[in-house]
C-alpha cells in the first residue's frame, strides 16, 4: 500500500471511528431520555391505585356505537371508583376519557408522540406524553388492575397480546380482561382455538384469560363481581 493509499485509508478509518462515537454518544443520551420518562411516569402516577385500562380504535367517532359504549362503561366503572387510563387521543380513547371524566373517578391519558402529530382529547384530569412505546406500555401495566379490549387495530391489538404474554408466564398477576364485543372478536377467538390451541402452542387454561362480553352493563358488573366491590 502507497502513502496515498494508506492516507485515504486513514482517513477512512478516522471518519467511522468520528461516526461511531457520535452514534454512541446519541444512544447515551436516548437512554438518559428513556430515564426521565420512566421517571416522570412513575412520579405523575403513583398515587394511581384502582384503574382500568381501556383500548380501542382512535378512528371511531361519537356517532358509533363502540364509542358510546366506551364511554358508558368507563361511566360505569367510575362510579365503581376505578381510574380509567387510556392512550389519551382520539376515538375510543377519548370516548372512554369522557365517560371517567363526567364519574367521580380519575380520568387518565397517555398520550405518543407520532409522525402525525396525535393531540391528547380534552377529558382528561390527568395526561402524559411519552416518546417510546415501550414506556408507556410498562407505564400501562404498572397502573392498571384490569384491560378493556375494544374494537380496534394494531395499536388494540399490540396491547392485548403484551398483557396476555405478560400474565400467561407470570410476569405479572392475573387481572381480569374483557374483549367487548364477541361479533368483532369471534374470528380472532376462532383462530386462537383451532390453530394455536389444536396445535398445542397454546394450553387450554390460556384462552381462559380473557372473558368476552357485549354489553356496558356486564362489564361493570364483571369488574364489580371481580373485585367483590359492595359485598
Amino acid at each position: 500500500m502507497n502513502h496515498t493509499k494508506k492516507l485515504n485509508h486513514g482517513m477512512r478509518l478516522n471518519a467511522n471511528l468520528f461516526e461511531r462515537s457520535a452514534s454512541m454518544s446519541n444512544e447515551t443520551w436516548r437512554i438518559f431520555r428513556i430515564m426521565s420518562e420512566f421517571v416522570d411516569g412513575f412520579e405523575s402516577l403513583w398515587h394511581v391505585r384502582h384503574a382500568i385500562a381501556m383500548f380501542g380504535s382512535a378512528r371511531a367517532t361519537p356517532d358509533d356505537e363502540i364509542y358510546q359504549s366506551a364511554s358508558a362503561i368507563a361511566c360505569g366503572l367510575g362510579h365503581l371508583g376505578f381510574s380509567v387510563i387510556t392512550g389519551g387521543g382520539p376515538g375510543v380513547m377519548q370516548a372512554a376519557n369522557k365517560g371517567s371524566f363526567e364519574s367521580p373517578a380519575e380520568s387518565i391519558g397517555l398520550n405518543i408522540d407520532l409522525p402525525h402529530e396525535q393531540e391528547s382529547n380534552p377529558f382528561l384530569d390527568t395526561g402524559l406524553d411519552f416518546r417510546y412505546f415501550f414506556v408507556r406500555k410498562v407505564m400501562f401495566v404498572k397502573f392498571s388492575a384490569g384491560f378493556v379490549m375494544m374494537p380496534g387495530g394494531y395499536g388494540t391489538l399490540d396491547e392485548l397480546f403484551e398483557v396476555l404474554t405478560l400474565i400467561q408466564t407470570k410476569k405479572i398477576e392475573r387481572v381480569p380482561i374483557v374483549f367487548y364485543n364477541s361479533e368483532f372478536w369471534k374470528g380472532l377467538v376462532h383462530w386462537l382455538k383451532g390453530e394455536l390451541l389444536a396445535q398445542e402452542l397454546v394450553d387450554e387454561k390460556d384462552l381462559k384469560i380473557f372473558k368476552i362480553l357485549d354489553t356496558p352493563s356486564e362489564v361493570v358488573e364483571y369488574f364489580q363481581e371481580y373485585y367483590h366491590l359492595f359485598e
